[in-house]
């Protein structure tokens, strides 16, 4: 048996260990100092110990002293605890619809992946346009940003990445050196994550978004109305995305043919494709047209929790095969953060809230969105975009009455933003599994994506003002 000495000084060691309770201890007497003040003009008793809980969770959800899921569950069971809502509406929060349509979309998801499908479409794709270097890293960042539009970013970023390493290594690229190896891997990142914000299914965020604006308002927006008010954005976005990897990362290399070799190896390995991979991408193009054309009145959540039941009637799929990728924390997260959200909404605590925030010096919708559009960015890159969501939705929904703006609006504002980090490992698992590699460095991907969130923030915030009205959405 091996036996390790800590070598650190032993008050190191006491200050360490006794860090945990003692900042726990501090969390309570927070949240017990807040639950006894008296209260402020203008707000109930409830609302006061709804900013109490929501003090509390946004503590542990920007530091991370307990798992995303966990910090949810709390607010679930202390809501009703502190008279806030009663039990039988608390729980009933959690069978919102956005949450079975997220776990139906990782199923469906799983299934595609698991098929076989989503990984030959893309290397039917990188060797057919991949025969100069340009044309390789338009495929990969364009293949990886349209399979985000369908599946999980972060399930797309997994899938791609074994076969970018592969070709990174057959190019006999150096790891840290080569320029085009770093846009290689960036480009994968990036396509993630333009590509995930294009639709419902790139991310559970935005489903999580509409099911809150729609528990605190009973306002809903549906698969296509979505699409339709980001595509400007996200079509911007790609555009200033290659261009900027050409730039940040120039080409360093021009013979491809190692990277053909590679595609090749890989494809015959897959042998022809068969009956599964058919079936699952036909169920899974009936259910998006389904959720683009009948979304609004049959129910995204009604129409996932259909095609799921169908891949298992069918046969295409066993239980055992699609449960690694349904991300449970991930669900419990959302269903806390739904539960959190109404609870702040309900009890008037968002409201109070967002005019104690803003007093007078706001005058303008636009400065509004720029506001919490900047806010959302910015934090998204270091913590959770779930977490940023539940954090700011709940005031800039009782922010929006103020101004007469229609709450879909911050939704917005907030939804798309929370998923456009570009800088950091920890901002998104795309961007941490680009720097897996070990191509790529994280100070590369900070320099580069400093500029790239500024632009975006830009982009989206010029699409609100000049797109939004175009299509009848008035600021």
């Amino acid at each position: 048996m091996r036996i390790e000495i800590d070598r650190r000084p032993i008050w190191l060691i006491i200050i360490l260990r006794s860090f945990r309770p003692i900042f726990f201890l501090t969390i309570g007497l927070i949240f017990f100092y807040l639950i006894n003040l008296p209260t402020p003009d203008g707000l109930t008793i409830q609302g006061q110990r709804a900013i109490a809980l929501f003090t509390v969770c946004l503590i542990l959800w920007v530091t991370g002293m307990l798992p995303l899921a966990i910090t949810s569950l709390l607010a679930i069971v202390t809501v009703p605890l502190l008279g806030i809502l009663d039990k039988k509406e608390t729980y009933a929060l959690f069978g919102n619809e956005a949450v079975f349509f997220i776990l139906g979309a990782f199923i469906l998801s799983g299934a595609v992946m698991h098929s076989g499908l989503s990984g030959r479409i893309a290397l039917a794709i990188m060797n057919r346009f991949g025969g100069t270097p340009k044309g390789l890293l338009a495929s990969i960042f364009l293949l990886a940003s349209a399979l985000s539009f369908f599946m999980s970013e972060h399930a797309v970023a997994a899938m791609l990445f074994p076969i970018v390493l592969d070709i990174a290594k057959g190019l006999n690229l150096r790891p840290g050196r080569s320029n085009y190896a770093k846009s290689l891997f960036l480009a994968l990142a990036w396509g993630c994550i333009i590509g995930g914000v294009a639709t419902f299914l790139g991310g559970a965020r935005v489903p999580l978004a509409v099911g809150m604006l729609k528990e605190a308002t009973g306002i809903t927006i549906d698969f296509l109305e979505y699409t339709v008010i980001v595509f400007p954005t996200v079509v911007m976005l790609l555009v200033i995305g290659y261009l900027g990897l050409t730039r940040f990362f120039p080409p360093d290399i021009e013979d491809m043919h190692l990277a053909k070799t590679v595609f090749e190896r890989k494809m015959k390995e897959m042998g022809k494709i068969g009956y599964l991979e058919y079936a699952v991408g036909a169920v899974m193009a009936a259910t998006i047209l389904f959720w683009l054309f009948f979304g609004r009145s049959l129910g995204i959540a009604n129409i996932a929790i259909v095609s799921v039941v169908g891949l298992f009637i069918l046969k295409l799929v066993r239980w055992k095969d699609i449960e690694e990728y349904v991300n449970w924390g991930i669900i419990l997260m959302y269903g806390g953060a739904i539960t959190l959200g109404a609870a702040m909404e309900k009890s008037g605590a968002a409201a109070w809230m967002a005019n104690a925030a803003i007093g007078n010096g706001i005058s303008s919708p636009l400065v509004v969105i720029a506001i919490f559009s900047l806010l959302t960015i910015l934090l998204t890159e270091g913590m959770s975009n779930a977490a940023v969501i539940a954090i700011l939705l709940p005031v800039g929904i009782g922010m929006a009455s103020r101004f007469n703006m229609e709450p879909r609006l911050i939704t917005y504002a907030i939804a798309v933003p929370a998923g456009l980090a570009f800088c950091f490992p920890m901002s998104t698992p795309a961007n941490a599994i680009a720097v897996s590699s070990g191509y790529i460095t994280t100070k590369d991907m900070a320099k580069a994506g400093i500029v790239m969130m500024i632009l975006a923030w830009l982009v989206f915030n010029l699409t609100a003002r000049f797109y939004w009205p175009i299509i009848g959405i008035r600021l």
